[in-house]
């Protein structure tokens, strides 16, 4: 379940509460309140597990740029040893194959460039959301406390009213 949803069900929960009489506390449902926190407590870690895969995939992406630097490389290499043969385009089948490496590496570059982007980005959109239903949950944990505390405050004693005799 999806950690801000369970915010909004947290935050419709204490605006479906009962308000008190004069004073801003509001009564909740204590069981649904410990229900949707026990399921925040579920979803966080599956959070966790998302960045995870999201690592994952980074690594994943990042070996296959490397394979495929490496193909390139000796596809390059045997190319340029082809080439070399060859007496009156040697020079030529050298440079030709430093160019090919250098492109090879600017590609596997690029790829590891945009693959960390891309998972800064997803990471840092995560540790946002994270840190708003966090926030969210301290917040809800206070007014409860906040609440709590108030009830348990022993309530003035009206009054004396004088009788005239």
């Amino acid at each position: 379940m999806d950690i801000l949803h369970l915010v909004d069900r947290l935050e419709e929960l204490v605006n479906e509460g009962r308000r008190l009489p004069l004073s801003n506390k509001v009564m909740v449902d204590e069981q649904k309140m410990w229900d949707i926190i026990d399921q925040m407590r579920i979803s966080i870690p599956e959070e966790v597990k998302r960045a995870k895969r999201t690592n994952q995939e980074r690594d994943r992406i990042l070996a296959q740029a490397h394979e495929e630097a490496t193909r390139i490389v000796e596809l390059s290499r045997e190319e340029a040893s082809k080439l070399a043969e060859e007496h009156e385009v040697a020079k030529s089948a050298s440079a030709r194959a430093e160019t090919i490496l250098e492109r090879a590496r600017a590609d596997a570059e690029s790829l590891r460039a945009d693959a960390d982007e891309y998972v800064l980005q997803v990471l840092s959109q995560l540790s946002q959301d994270m840190d708003r239903a966090l926030n969210e949950v301290h917040n809800g944990i206070a007014r409860v406390k906040q609440d709590q505390a108030a009830r348990s405050l022993p309530s003035p004693a009206p009054p004396k009213q004088e009788t005239s005799a």
